[in-house]
């Protein structure tokens, strides 16, 4: 059995953690309108980029593991569910269209590993720099003006008054799941922990951990419950 690099596990269970969070006061203050709050730029940075940290993780973990297909399928199934599942909140008027999640950060991640035999023999500086290259395209794209043709959609190039609660086109995050790659090829050509010594058995750590580990089924999961939990609350006020 592998071990596993306690560091990245951590830090996926940490961008899990505040994509929870995200999501938890992106439905009390947006989806249900619970609490009128103005968020403070702070929170709005962690919102838009919190996801980039997660994407270079992933591009990281790539180049240590195996069964890249595999993986892949199964994450964007997962993302196939919750577009199935925010589609059915929308039908049954629990939100408005812009729940339905078209391609969110499961999608991205599972295409992203199916393309990653496609980059795996690539030196390490060009994978880095295929990574700053599509990311540059990503920012340019980002501010074109929409399209009437949705299959460009998962690129980065939605049509005309798109919205999705969670969109993470292929465009600039490809670009960051290969940078990470690229990093991760620099950082642990040993496969080793580049912190051996610290105690991992740490409540924190230990807990990070958990999360990193389980981050796909938390991810599943906690957006029902949370959307469960605020529907009964506004059901309890009518």
């Amino acid at each position: 059995m592998k071990k596993r690099i306690w560091e990245l596990d951590a830090l996926r269970g940490l961008c899990v953690l505040g994509m929870v969070i995200v999501h938890f006061v992106y439905d009390l203050v947006d989806l249900y309108q619970l609490v009128p709050w103005q968020y403070p730029a702070a929170f709005l940075f962690v919102k838009q980029w919190g996801g980039v940290l997660f994407l270079l993780i992933s591009g990281i973990c790539v180049t240590l593991g195996s069964h890249c297909i595999r993986r892949g399928l199964l994450v964007f199934a997962c993302g196939l569910v919750c577009t199935a599942v925010t589609f059915g909140m929308y039908k049954f008027d629990m939100a408005t269209e812009g729940i339905i999640i078209y391609f969110g950060v499961l999608h991205c991640l599972g295409v992203c590993m199916l393309l990653w035999p496609l980059f795996r023999r690539l030196p390490r500086w060009a994978l880095l720099l295929a990574g700053l290259v599509l990311i540059a395209l990503g920012l340019y794209v980002k501010d074109l003006p929409g399209l009437d043709y949705p299959w460009l959609m998962p690129l980065g190039l939605p049509w005309k008054g798109f919205a999705s609660s969670d969109y993470f086109p292929l465009l600039p995050n490809l670009g960051f799941f290969l940078a990470g790659s690229g990093l991760g090829m620099y950082l642990y050509q040993k496969k080793q922990s580049l912190l051996p010594r610290v105690n991992t058995e740490n409540f924190v750590i230990r807990f990070l951990l958990l999360c990193g580990k389980n981050s796909l089924w938390i991810y599943l999961l906690h957006q029902p419950l949370l959307s469960g939990i605020f529907y009964l609350i506004i059901l309890m006020q009518s």
